[in-house]
């Protein structure tokens, strides 16, 4: 049985961010917590949603690390309460919503996050009773603003996903004016993070076609502007177009991703100094050759499809297309040059093999697999 579901109103456009108050109206959030992260407020992105929230009563969480974890979301919570909040509002790219997300089912529900994370038998147990969460993007990257997921890492130091469609945010303002002042290496990083969900998604063997449509689209879209966003940081249709191919990668994901994600989970996990986009886009390449026998890409000619959204003449040259692209943005060639080591790579096998991406790809990946993987990513 095939689930398709939609469920986000999504206010996409320059300037959006002033709809935000009326947002909240609607979805009855009269004293809302927003949780962000110190560049996002370093930057004036946080006052700007301040300013769009004139005359309601604020809190604000604005130390959300890169990689969130169940210690930030105790302390978002402890400011939730004690402002005697009614809803949240996530001003920042993945991690902030992520963590919002966390603040969401914590403030709600008893026990520790662990008791609610997908891979341990969690999801049933995230109910409606979860916070009304309005999501307003920073980053392409994610599209964690219309996703029912959240990546945290627990107290016992795994890196989990937590996903119950009560999560989905009730809204998302998705102004690309916030991303125009983003750092070259940050676009960088976030845009590849969307083009590994959009094609990983693609990838995946689930019966979705309106899925299938939204990720090819929001990879051509990616694709075709990622360099630019990042060459030029003002280019408005750039960004535009990539806020778009995030948004859509993240609408996409419920048909599920794979191998490409496991690894960056898990070893997002043994290392959280690791950009999450970053891994991303070094695994794809190795993931996409691993996933290139399975029956069901040739079947549907996956693969000759992704190329041709790419403007690729043939299948075999998306993994070095993606690489050269990986050098045109300035990340880095491989693993080993973000410090990673052979030695680690039991651990992020381990934590890959118990991922809950693990079982969605067109390919279930033995630990050998992954292995190789690795090694062909160092």
């Amino acid at each position: 049985m095939s689930l398709i579901y939609y469920i986000t109103q999504v206010q996409f456009d320059f300037g959006a961010i002033q709809l935000l108050k009326a947002e909240c109206q609607r979805v009855g959030i009269s004293r809302p917590l927003i949780v962000t992260d110190p560049g996002v407020k370093a930057a004036g992105i946080l006052q700007k949603a301040l300013d769009a929230l004139t005359g309601l009563d604020c809190a604000v969480f604005d130390q959300t690390p890169s990689n969130p974890t169940e210690a930030a979301v105790r302390a978002a919570v402890d400011i939730f309460n004690t402002g005697n909040c009614d809803g949240l509002i996530a001003v920042g790219g993945g991690s902030a919503i992520d963590c919002a997300k966390g603040v969401a089912i914590a403030a709600t529900h008893p026990g520790p996050l662990t008791h609610y994370a997908t891979i341990e038998g969690g999801s049933p147990r995230i109910t409606e009773r979860v916070l009304p969460l309005i999501a307003v993007p920073t980053t392409s990257g994610t599209g964690s603003e219309v996703a029912r997921g959240a990546i945290l890492i627990v107290d016992d130091h795994r890196k989990l996903g937590f996903h119950s469609w009560h999560l989905v945010p009730k809204a998302a303002i998705c102004d690309p004016e916030l991303t125009l002042g983003l750092p070259p290496q940050l676009t960088a990083a976030t845009g590849m993070d969307a083009i590994a969900h959009c094609m990983e998604t693609f990838m995946s063997p689930a019966f979705n076609p309106p899925a299938d449509g939204i990720a090819l689209d929001g990879l051509q879209r990616a694709w075709a502007h990622i360099a630019r966003a990042t060459r030029d940081g003002s280019d408005r249709e750039a960004r535009l177009n990539l806020m778009s191919a995030s948004m859509q990668g993240a609408m996409a994901c419920q048909k599920g991703l794979g191998c490409v994600h496991s690894l960056s989970h898990s070893l997002g996990g043994v290392n959280p100094r690791l950009h999450h986009g970053t891994l991303n886009a070094v695994f794809l390449p190795a993931v996409i050759a691993f996933n290139a026998a399975a029956e069901s890409m040739q079947k549907d000619r996956r693969l000759q499809r992704m190329a041709h959204a790419m403007g690729l003449a043939d299948a075999a040259d998306i993994g070095l297309a993606i690489q050269d692209m990986n050098a045109r943005l300035g990340l880095p060639p491989g693993l080993a040059a973000m410090g990673v080591s052979e030695a680690q790579f039991d651990a992020v096998i381990q934590g890959a093999m118990a991922d809950h991406c693990h079982k969605t790809g067109p390919r279930i990946a033995t630990p050998a697999d992954y292995r190789a993987m690795l090694k062909a990513s160092l």
